[in-house]
């Protein structure tokens, strides 16, 4: 997530009321989770496992708990609590917005798009010219649609992150900020979920196609011409490259890649990055002839077992 115009470190500091390292009127650009990240980024922190990956990442203000070296050219905000200031921070510069109708005023709509009745489009949204959105569709606060996009009725693009942090009072929501970016000519089914990106994008590239009662998590990228069955579920954090076909009732995991070219048949259980070009079967998952392999010398077991009596 990208401020509209560049704050001084001591203005950030100011409004989550922390101390901070660095000068008074270093830059702040903007704020944004570890994967993705850029100079003029605040990141936020609050586990000393993790203190080293946020101090050497691309970030250039660093939200922690603990003041500790600052690396050169870079400042700190010292904070009791990094997730709730992160959450402060995201209040301020994308605080909630009220529809006062079903199609905001705000909303930008394409030549030769159609709505259909009862579709909500959210607050700053951009649908590209020449979409069918359909009835019951929801699209969320500042989603961006390219040409030619179809969504079938019940699907809902900006939904938000399923990100808890554990308290002793129970869960403590990250509230979330980014956006779903739908590129040209790409069709989702229906009763389709896509969350937004906690300050990033989840992105649906171009020319991919999802069937219905899909999930795709937060900051997910879906790559261009892939291909998605019905009832796959996808973890936020993932990146998914182009050319990628995925049958149904497939579960990935966050953070992992699947490259390009691969394909996931049906009920795979996918846990770590795939190889290109390469179709996997199971849970675990496994390359398909592998796991065919494996299934035929589990059969020859009871008889492998007979003959050793």
């Amino acid at each position: 997530m990208k401020f509209s115009h560049v704050h001084s470190l001591k203005e950030i500091a100011a409004i989550i009321d922390c101390d901070y390292v660095g000068d008074d009127d270093f830059p702040v650009q903007g704020m944004n989770e570890i994967h993705v990240v850029t100079p003029g980024d605040i990141v936020f922190v609050d586990h000393p496992k993790y203190y080293d990956k946020a101090l050497e990442s691309a970030a250039s203000i660093v939200l922690i708990n603990k003041e500790v070296n600052c690396p050169e050219g870079k400042a700190l905000l010292v904070s009791d609590d990094p997730f709730r200031d992160f959450n402060k921070l995201t209040r301020h510069f994308k605080p909630f917005q009220s529809l006062n109708a079903s199609i905001s005023d705000s909303a930008e709509i394409g030549e030769g798009s159609i709505i259909q009745p009862n579709a909500i489009i959210g607050n700053n949204v951009k649908i590209g010219k020449n979409c069918l959105i359909h009835a019951n569709v929801t699209i969320g606060d500042n989603c961006v649609l390219g040409d030619n996009v179809i969504i079938h009725s019940g699907t809902v693009l900006g939904g938000d992150a399923f990100y808890y942090k554990k308290r002793p009072e129970g869960f403590d929501k990250l509230l979330s900020g980014g956006r779903v970016v739908v590129q040209d000519n790409v069709e989702i089914g229906t009763n389709n979920s896509i969350d937004r990106g906690v300050t990033g994008d989840t992105i649906i590239g171009e020319g991919s196609k999802l069937d219905n009662l899909i999930q795709i998590g937060h900051d997910t990228v879906i790559g261009k011409n892939c291909l998605l069955a019905s009832q796959i579920g996808i973890a936020g954090c993932v990146v998914v490259e182009d050319d990628v076909t995925i049958w149904g009732q497939v579960g990935i995991r966050s953070d992992i890649r699947i490259a390009t070219g691969t394909v996931l048949m049906a009920q795979c259980g996918v846990s770590k990055d795939t190889e290109p070009n390469t179709t996997y079967w199971g849970t675990p998952f496994g390359e398909v002839r592998s796991k065919l392999r494996e299934y035929a010398a589990i059969r020859k077991l009871p008889e492998i077992v007979k003959n050793l009596k």
